[in-house]
């Protein structure tokens, strides 16, 4: 069976969305950078639909940014459908001090 990480990781080499649980939270989310801060692993998702804590807002939204612990995320999955992402992908992220792996554009 793949590890997180793994099923992460290709989603972002494949553009393909995920769903996980975070925080006792059904997401959906496009994984946009993977590796580490602090010597935890973490990655920087767009999140475009299922429950937030601070609410979503429309698709394409530049508020959707997360950025989640992977030893916090469960029940990950690839899914079916569109690749989500924001006009302000190419910002500079502070989510992830060491990158395994990013998406291309």
């Amino acid at each position: 069976m793949p590890s997180s990480y793994d099923i992460i990781k290709n989603a972002i080499e494949t553009k393909k969305p995920i769903s996980a649980i975070y925080r006792q939270k059904y997401r959906e989310l496009c994984p946009h950078v993977l590796g580490t801060k602090d010597g935890r692993y973490q990655a920087l998702f767009y999140q475009f639909g299922g429950e937030s804590t601070s609410g979503l807002a429309t698709d394409g939204s530049r508020n959707n940014w997360r950025c989640m612990f992977l030893d916090e995320l469960t029940d990950v999955t690839q899914i079916e459908g569109e690749w989500h992402s924001a006009p302000n992908h190419s910002r500079p992220q502070s989510c992830v001090d060491q990158i395994d792996c990013e998406v291309s554009y």
